[in-house]
């Protein structure tokens, strides 16, 4: 299992958290993540295009002029798809573009797309966003004291509100909760980052919490040995 440096807002070290081989250890699968970035990019059309064929075009009920005897052309309206102001000829009409998408496809694109990333060394994972107040300039300085420089995918949460207050004007940026994480998007940025809590399918090591969960372990291990040393001393 691989392994990323944890740093915290001003670039210094604390600590560092592993990676899931299946998350972002596994071989990318490209034809995967192509038809589910087109499936994505598809459903976003609108589909409210509609023209109108002749059948549809007011006016138009009667011949032009004659069969016969004028040199031209028979006609039999003028709303036809060849004149001015009449209809159109395979008019487009509102339909659905969306593709339905396996949720394994969809998921292994996603779990393909941070593997690529993850491979070229552009995950960067950050112990907190501790922004005391929305500011810009904050946010700009953060992405520079963690080595960044390019077009930036952070995933938050939504109790990172100053932190998304504070990126949402860097265009460079985009923002994006931790539930709506997608392939597309991830592929359309050159860095990912994360933070601990919104860090997919990992254990962080060498942290507080961990040693706590450690202690609590402990202690509840110990107490099932007393009641069971306690029961066998009754029977």
């Amino acid at each position: 299992m691989a392994t990323v440096a944890v740093k915290n807002q001003k670039g210094a070290s604390a600590g560092e958290a592993a990676l899931a081989d299946d998350v972002f250890g596994i071989q990318p699968n490209v034809p995967v993540m192509h038809q589910v970035v087109r499936a994505q990019l598809a459903r976003r059309r609108a589909g409210t295009q509609s023209t109108k064929t002749r059948a549809e075009v007011a006016g138009g009920g009667r011949k032009p002029f004659k069969q016969k005897g004028t040199g031209r052309a028979r006609q039999g309206s003028i709303r036809a798809p060849h004149f001015k102001g009449g209809g159109v000829a395979l008019a487009p009409k509102p339909r659905k573009y969306g593709q339905r998408t396996p949720k394994k496809m969809i998921n292994l694109a996603l779990r393909s797309a941070l593997s690529d990333r993850a491979a070229e060394g552009r995950v960067v994972v950050v112990d907190s966003w501790s922004f005391s107040s929305p500011k810009t300039s904050d946010a700009k300085a953060a992405l520079s004291a963690l080595g960044i420089d390019g077009q930036v995918l952070i995933v938050l949460t939504r109790d990172d509100e100053n932190a998304a207050l504070s990126f949402r004007n860097l265009p460079m940026v985009q923002l994006i909760e931790v539930t709506e994480l997608n392939a597309y998007d991830v592929l359309c940025n050159d860095y990912v980052v994360f933070t601990r809590e919104t860090l997919p399918g990992t254990r962080q090591t060498g942290t507080a919490d961990e040693a706590e969960m450690a202690n609590e372990t402990g202690t509840a291990n110990e107490t099932g040995t007393a009641n069971e040393t306690e029961s066998d001393g009754e029977a």
